[in-house]
């Protein structure tokens, strides 16, 4: 069994890259929460999508650990984007901001390693909150989302393995499966049920490699985080996993209240 994270490469190898599949192309700053963090460069465009992320405060975007990437060079040199639509443009809507601190959950080791899968990003200067940019609330208690819930997913790359890269974002609607089916496919190796949550590809929609860190819209809130799906991501066989994201609340209240008693 062949598992992927779900880093992008549109210049980096060692990763694979694509997007949201069986969806469509999202409307323009419909999803003002979703960031594009990116690896600087001096080309047009400005900087190579590498993962997704969400805005939950005006400092603060949520994502998967294992973005920082130590194969990626310059990894630590990560910008978020936030307010764009189209990333390969330079919008007016953008706003580019430095990553001041990477916070990883204590307990994720490395890139073998798929469960505490999580990371806050501490932003050097607060986005600038309008129509274009704006935080998404997550839980407020650890909790399931019910079985045949419809979620969305959103994201940059490609809609199919092998096809060419999408710069525009994209979304998607997923439907959630009970823990108990994510299990018996992925095996306890790969599914902590406390930590993780899945959606079915049954139905020929889902994430693929390159939408690590987006967040799992269910009823308004952000409940899951992009992590991992099988090699081929559109093989409807294998549901899509996500790091539940209500699981990490105390760690998330805790590392963010600890950051601001800090000078």
């Amino acid at each position: 069994m062949l598992v992927f994270l779900l880093l992008s490469n549109l210049s980096f190898s060692g990763a694979v890259q694509s997007g949201i599949f069986g969806g469509r192309e999202a409307k323009r700053h419909s999803r003002p929460y979703m960031a594009s963090l990116q690896i600087p460069t001096h080309t047009t465009p400005p900087g190579h999508h590498m993962c997704g992320g969400v805005l939950i405060r005006e400092d603060y975007v949520l994502t998967a650990a294992h973005c920082l990437n130590r194969s990626i060079p310059n990894a630590r040199a990560m910008e978020v984007v936030l307010g764009a639509h189209n990333i390969n443009q330079k919008e007016a809507s953008q706003q580019r901001i430095k990553v001041k601190k990477f916070l990883k959950h204590p307990l994720y080791k490395s890139l073998d390693q798929f469960d505490y899968d999580i990371m806050l990003l501490k932003l050097k200067t607060k986005a600038k909150l309008n129509k274009f940019v704006r935080m998404m609330g997550v839980p407020k208690k650890d909790g399931i989302v019910p079985p045949k819930v419809r979620c969305w997913v959103a994201g940059w790359g490609r809609r199919a393995p092998g096809s060419p890269a999408e710069h525009l974002l994209q979304e998607t609607q997923v439907q959630i499966m009970h823990f108990e089916a994510c299990k018996a496919t992925w095996t306890k190796t790969y599914f902590n049920s406390t930590h993780m949550m899945c959606s079915s590809s049954s139905q020929g929609k889902g994430f693929c490699q390159g939408d690590s860190g987006g967040p799992l819209v269910c009823n308004a809130k952000a409940q899951g985080i992009d992590a991992y799906t099988a090699e081929a991501c559109t093989d409807r066989s294998f549901p899509q996993v996500y790091t539940k994201i209500s699981a990490f609340l105390p760690w998330i209240k805790k590392v963010m209240k600890g950051q601001d008693s800090q000078p």
